[in-house]
């Protein structure tokens, strides 16, 4: 991995390189939700486009992997990438709201997505798709980003699907609800300036 801090915001650059699949992520916290996606893998940019819409982040992912296998490992190594930019951006995290939570219907289907950016890798995924394939891209890989994001961007992330009949609804409410609930836990919260959220002292 390497890492490139790009401005004075908080904003980054990661690469990450294996055998498998080659990622670059680049990432603007205090962006306006404009992405640029190339990843061979279309319906992972539609869900990375909600993010960053929805969490008013500007994001850039360029990947190529072993996709005449299948996508397992460029999807979950885009999930691992993006957690590492994330860490990387918040830096200390001194100043920022820390907890996130967002809501989203799309619908018949109903997400919630709860953040704590706690410094601790904890994933609760509850969602039962009405289907294993959305055209041809298989759900379980969702699982699969959103454990490297969470191991990488060392947070607690909490993903309940409460209804829904569509898989590709269920899914697209998952991703607005995280990209509205992480705008939420990294906003700056000026009663907060340079204080870390935390009676630790640290995260």
């Amino acid at each position: 991995m390497t890492a490139t801090e790009t401005s004075a915001h908080r904003s980054v650059e990661i690469e990450r390189k294996t055998l498998e699949t080659q990622v670059r992520v680049r990432l603007d916290l205090d962006g306006s939700g404009r992405a640029r996606l190339d990843t061979g893998v279309p319906f992972l940019e539609h869900m990375l486009d909600q993010i960053a819409r929805h969490g008013l982040i500007d994001l850039e992912v360029h990947a190529t992997g072993d996709l005449h296998i299948d996508a397992h490992h460029t999807v979950e190594d885009v999930g691992i990438t993006l957690g590492q930019a994330l860490a990387a951006a918040l830096g200390d995290k001194a100043g920022i709201r820390r907890y996130g939570h967002a809501y989203v219907p799309l619908d018949e289907a109903l997400s919630r997505v709860v953040i704590d950016l706690s410094g601790r890798p904890m994933l609760t995924y509850e969602v039962p798709y009405t289907r294993a394939l959305i055209g041809g891209f298989d759900v379980d890989l969702l699982r699969e980003f959103f454990q490297g994001l969470v191991n990488h961007a060392a947070m607690t992330l909490q993903i309940d699907n409460l209804r829904g009949l569509n898989a590709h609804h269920q899914a697209e409410t998952l991703f607005k609800a995280f990209g509205r609930a992480l705008r939420m836990a990294v906003e700056p919260d000026p009663r907060m300036a340079g204080i870390t959220p935390s009676t630790k002292g640290r995260l």
